[in-house]
C-alpha cells in the first residue's frame, strides 16, 4: 500500500523541507502519515472550489503549493474560511502537503521553470540555502604534548568528534609553541609553578557535532594530561548550497530586448499582459527571477548585475525604487508565475511514484480578471 508518507518523502526528496524559509509552514500541515494514497490532486490555492473538486475525484491527498494553514489557529471552528476548509477536508479523510518555499528552493523547482521562461543560459540562486552537515557544527581546538597526542585524539574520536561524512577520527594537528606561568597552587605537567615556561606542543582540531560536545569535551579533559588543558569551542557558519535558494539570476545566451522578453514571458507564462516598469536599458544580458512576491530579491538581483527582474508582484515603492536604479521590472502576476510549474511537478512525481493517479487541478485559478 502507498501512503501518505511515501507521498511526504517523495515530496522531500524533490523539495527538501530543510531549504524552505525559516518563516514557512511546509511538510504535512493535515492527515494521517500512515494513510493510504492512491489519487492526489495537485494545486496552488486550496480553495472551497479546489477541496469540492477534491471530494468529487475522491482523491486521498492534495499538494497545496500555498501552505492553506499559515498563521498561528487558536481553534479549529466553522467561523473562518480556513476553519471551514480544514473541517472539510478532515471530514473527507484528505490529506494535505504543503512545499512552499522549498519548492522554490529546490533545483529543477518552481524558480528553476520560471527562470526557463525568461531564456536559456547559466542561473544561480539569488540568496542560496544554507546547510549544516551533521557531525560539523561546532570546532573543537586543544593543545596537547606531542607524547599525548594520540591518546587525546582516540579518546574524542570515541566519544564522536572528528566525523565527516562516512570518516571518523578526522582532524588537524599543527606543532606550536605555548607558554604558561602556573600559580602556587598548581602542578603543571611539565615545567614549575611559579616560572614562566615554554613547552613544544600540537594543536589538535577535530569538527564536532551539537549532540556528542559535551561528551567530547569530557573525553579531552580526562585524557588530556594538563590540569587545565586549553579548550576552545568555535560554532561553524552553514555552507551555502551552490544550486538550492530563493530566487534565480540568469546569464542569457544571447542579449534580449525588453519587448522580445515580454513576448516570450507572455507566450511561456500564457498571459495576455505583463505590468512592467522600463528602468531604461534597452537590451538585457543577465536577468532575474523569483515566482511570487519577490520584492526582497531585487537587491540581491541588482548586486548581481541583472538589469531586468520578473517576479508576480511587488510593493509600488519598491518598483519606484528598482526602476530610479535602472532596473526593468516585469509583474506577471502572483499565481501566473507559478501555477504553469504545476504538470511538471505532475509529471516528476508520477515518474516517481506510479502507484498514484497524480492530477492537476481544474479550480485552481488566480483571483484576478480583466476588466
Amino acid at each position: 500500500m502507498t501512503t501518505v508518507a511515501d507521498l511526504c518523502a517523495t515530496m522531500d526528496s524533490i523539495a527538501p523541507l530543510a531549504h524552505a524559509a525559516d518563516w514557512d509552514n511546509v511538510g504535512l500541515l493535515v492527515g494521517r502519515h500512515d494513510s493510504e494514497a492512491e489519487k492526489v490532486l495537485l494545486t496552488i490555492d486550496l480553495t472551497a472550489e479546489v477541496l469540492g473538486e477534491a471530494v468529487v475525484a475522491g482523491v486521498d491527498a492534495i499538494v497545496s503549493y500555498h501552505p492553506p494553514i499559515f498563521s498561528p489557529m487558536k481553534r479549529l471552528d466553522d467561523s473562518t474560511e480556513t476553519g471551514r476548509l480544514l473541517l472539510g477536508l478532515i471530514g473527507s479523510g484528505i490529506a494535505v502537503y504543503s512545499p512552499h518555499t522549498a519548492l522554490d528552493a529546490a533545483p529543477g523547482g518552481m524558480t528553476d521553470w520560471l527562470t526557463l521562461a525568461l531564456g536559456e543560459g547559466p542561473s544561480v540562486p539569488l540568496e542560496h540555502s544554507l546547510t549544516s552537515r551533521s557531525g560539523e557544527e561546532n570546532k573543537i581546538v586543544t593543545y596537547v604534548p606531542a607524547e599525548h597526542l594520540d591518546a587525546v585524539r582516540d579518546a574524542m574520536a570515541i566519544a564522536g568528534a572528528g566525523v565527516i561524512g562516512d570518516y571518523t577520527h578526522c582532524s588537524t594537528a599543527i606543532e606550536n609553541q605555548g607558554t604558561f606561568l602556573g600559580g602556587e597552587s598548581t602542578n603543571p605537567a611539565s615545567g614549575e609553578s611559579g616560572k614562566l615556561e615554554q613547552v613544544t606542543e600540537h594543536r589538535l582540531m577535530m569538527v564536532c557535532s551539537g549532540v556528542c560536545l559535551a561528551g567530547a569535551l569530557a573525553a579531552l579533559r580526562q585524557s588530556h594530561p594538563y590540569e587545565e588543558p586549553p579548550i576552545h569551542v568555535i560554532p561553524l557558519a552553514s555552507h551555502p548550497v551552490h544550486d538550492s535558494g530563493m530566487g534565480r539570476v540568469l546569464q542569457l545566451a544571447e542579449p534580449q530586448s525588453t519587448e522580445e522578453l515580454i513576448s516570450r514571458l507572455k507566450s511561456s507564462l500564457g498571459i495576455d499582459q505583463l505590468r512592467v516598469a522600463d528602468g531604461g536599458v534597452e537590451s538585457h544580458e543577465i536577468v532575474a527571477c523569483c515566482p511570487g512576491a519577490g520584492g526582497s530579491m531585487v537587491s540581491a538581483a541588482e548586486a548581481s548585475g541583472a538589469t531586468l527582474f520578473l517576479t508576480g508582484e511587488m510593493r509600488h515603492h519598491d518598483v519606484l525604487a528598482a526602476r530610479a536604479a535602472g532596473m526593468t521590472i516585469m509583474l506577471a502576476g502572483h499565481t501566473n508565475t507559478e501555477r504553469g510549474y504545476l504538470p511538471y511537478l505532475r509529471d516528476r512525481l508520477a515518474a516517481l511514484i506510479p502507484q498514484i493517479d497524480f492530477m492537476v487541478s481544474q479550480q485552481d485559478s488566480t483571483p484576478w480578471s480583466s476588466c
